[in-house]
This record gives C-alpha cells, structure tokens and sequence, in this order.
C-alpha cells in the first residue's frame, strides 16, 4: 500500500498518510490537527482550494449559509454520513455567506450544493437537502 496527500482542512498544509493509516486518526505534521476527523470540518475557500487539488481521498464539501433552511436541516444529516465514512471520505463545509467568492468559482446556482472532489477534479455534484443515508451513498461511490 502506499501512501495518499491529503491538505489539512485547518491550515492547508500538506500532508502524505499511509493509506492503511487513514481510519486511525491521522494528525497534521504542522497543526495537529485531525486530517480525517470523522465529521464535517468548516473551511475557508482558501483552505479549500488547495484540499481540492491535493485530495486523494474524496473530498465532500457542503456549500451553505446561515439564513439557508434546508441548509440547516441537511446539517445533521450531512454529520452522520461523515462519520459513517470516516477513513474513506473527507466532509468540509463553506459558508457561502462568509465567502462569495465560493459562487463564482464553483458555478453555485442553489444551496444546500453538495460537491464531491478527488485528485484535484469535481467527480460529482448535487442541489438540495438530502437525508443522511442518500448522502452516504453518493458520497461513498
């Protein structure tokens, strides 16, 4: 087995984790922080960028905003299937609100906006308030 990147979800650095590694906590070698912590991870869209192109292992983001109800309400949900795929998939949230930016870059027309990234590439996308078992499943594909 050989080993994957992974940018810190807290402060962007770079990381390589051996991959029979990623279900047994692994910490930033900068921060300390949880590279894989088992639930969704708020991030700057600087942050962002640079977990998007270094990723080897999916990356989730759920794209929201405070004032957005299905937002809050996919919240929840958006946690459990994080922890059901701790080890195998990463979640970070974006405040669109906090960054604007986030729209233009990302092609964001509504929220809640799932998007699924790997090896420095969108995979896969989806508009919309869903339950923690539909996230689950698109997200470990």
């Amino acid at each position: 087995m050989g080993a994957v990147k992974l940018a810190c979800l807290a402060c962007g650095q770079g990381n390589r984790v051996p991959e029979e590694r990623l279900g047994a906590g692994p910490k930033c070698g900068t921060c300390g922080a949880d590279l894989i912590p088992g639930k969704p991870v708020e991030v700057s869209l600087d942050v962002l960028k640079k977990a998007e192109a270094m990723d080897e292992v999916p990356l989730v983001v759920d794209f929201w905003a405070a004032w957005c109800g299905p937002c809050r309400t996919m919240g929840p949900e958006f946690a459990k299937s994080a922890a059901a795929l701790k080890g195998k998939a990463r979640f970070a949230k974006l405040d669109t609100e906090a960054f604007p930016a986030a729209g233009a870059r990302y092609g964001i027309r509504g929220i809640p906006l799932l998007i699924k990234f790997r090896g420095g590439r969108e995979v896969s996308r989806q508009t919309g308030a869903r339950p923690a078992d539909q996230i689950t499943a698109w997200a470990g594909q």
